[in-house]
């Protein structure tokens, strides 16, 4: 394992899924509904910008290693999983969207797998339609899990939610392209 800055903002996603899933099992008397929504929201917001920030370190610092390479999208899909079971937990994401959603992860992470070991990695290579879907997921996300208004006009929960809604069709519209780049390779095998 490469010890660096970029692998240790990684791991640092990765242990705060456990404290961002708790702080909705902490009583009313310990922290409020509003306060719970605030930390959580906090927290899944650090984690979205340490994303971004151990991409960057790693190449600005030349310290990419194969290590961060696995691990980091394995903390992403983590803390987005976490985030869509505890809103549906929650009763603020129906659980159709949280399957797509996740189901789409897995799929393209299995599929990704598969052409890495046949040699075929860069067909299925970060799109920007998988871009544009992330970023959706980033807004929506931390919007829902804040739910409450902010201000007299902004209501945080249905603007997060048409955010969900569009990057659940972009999830979908994203798994039939990379689909539509590894069928060609499926059909070789056989």
């Amino acid at each position: 394992m490469v010890y660096n800055l970029p692998n240790l903002l990684t791991w640092m996603r990765i242990i705060a899924i456990p404290l961002f899933v708790g702080i909705f099992y902490l009583p009313p008397t310990v922290m409020s509904p509003e306060n719970q929504n605030l930390v959580a929201t906090i927290i899944f917001a650090g984690a979205a910008i340490t994303d971004w920030l151990d991409g960057y370190l790693a190449r600005a610092l030349d310290q990419m290693s194969e290590f961060g390479a696995f691990l980091d999208p394995v903390a992403d899909k983590l803390m987005v999983t976490a985030a869509l079971i505890v809103l549906v937990y929650l009763d603020r994401l129906g659980a159709p969207i949280a399957l797509i959603i996740i189901g789409r992860e897995i799929t393209v992470s299995a599929l990704r797998e598969w052409m890495a070991q046949i040699g075929k990695s860069k067909s299925v290579a970060v799109s920007f339609l998988g871009k544009i879907k992330t970023a959706s997921q980033m807004i929506a996300i931390p919007l829902l899990l804040y739910h409450d208004n902010i201000g007299e006009h902004f209501n945080a929960h249905e603007i997060g939610t048409w955010f969900i809604y569009v990057a659940a069709i972009l999830t979908l519209w994203s798994m039939v392209y990379y689909l539509k780049a590894a069928i060609p390779q499926a059909l070789k095998e056989d």
